[in-house]
């Protein structure tokens, strides 16, 4: 887990490593069952906003070329800001599924609760996470930090930052480029210490070799301080 003060006020911005990320949403799942699960799910695997994610509906799993896509409007009433972002398969079956198991319609949504409900969803998760490791970190998270752990790790994996803001709904490029394209996930800060050898690093040695670019200046040649 990578935490980072906010600028402007209390509190940290949180990037989960892969592993934190599913044990959060499979705590979320022991403690609330399938729709504490689904809304963990749409905030670390499609990017939600805890709003986005409160009004997600059956309805808005789609397939778009050839791929299966979630619909998201910022404003359901008002079909304001559309996109489009990637889900899991499995993830978009369950959805879809949930009208025939559920008294609801395809046009309902999955949650049905507010994007603050869906907030202290994730705060119980990590008060037992807490609880069972120690680890003061679990403290810091919101819904928000499974939406950055999201873009981080798409980021990463090099989906380009233009299709990433696509998917997130982000416009602001200014914004993004500071939170995003400068940051890091815990598994890229993982990776280069292991390049370190005296940080326990298993790269292998490599002697130190002096390689001679051109030939030397010749006799009473003047070099360029800049």
């Amino acid at each position: 887990m990578r935490m980072k003060p906010y600028d402007e006020r209390d509190g940290y911005r949180v990037w989960l490593s892969g592993d934190e990320l599913e044990r959060l949403i499979e705590t979320m799942y022991d403690k609330g069952g399938t729709s504490h699960r689904i809304a963990g799910r749409l905030g670390g695997h499609c990017g939600l906003r805890r709003d986005e994610a409160s009004k997600s509906r059956p309805i808005d799993v789609v397939e778009s070329h050839g791929e299966c896509v979630l619909r998201v409007w910022e404003d359901q009433a008002k079909r304001d800001k559309y996109r489009e972002t990637p889900i899991p398969q499995d993830l978009a079956d369950q959805i879809r599924m949930i009208p025939e198991f559920k008294d609801q319609a395809v046009d309902d949504a999955v949650l049905d609760v507010s994007g603050k409900t869906i907030n202290r969803w994730v705060k119980r998760a990590c008060e037992t996470l807490y609880a069972d490791s120690g680890d003061e970190a679990w403290t810091y998270v919101t819904y928000h930090d499974l939406r950055r752990t999201w873009g981080t790790r798409m980021l990463e994996t090099g989906v380009l930052p233009s299709v990433v803001m696509w998917h997130g709904g982000w416009d602001d490029w200014e914004t993004f480029r500071e939170h995003y394209l400068g940051e890091f996930s815990p598994a890229a800060l993982a990776r280069e210490r292991s390049k370190v050898e005296w940080l326990g690093g298993e790269s292998e040695r490599r002697e130190e070799q002096h390689v001679t670019t051109a030939a030397p200046p010749a006799s009473g040649a003047q070099y360029r301080s800049d």
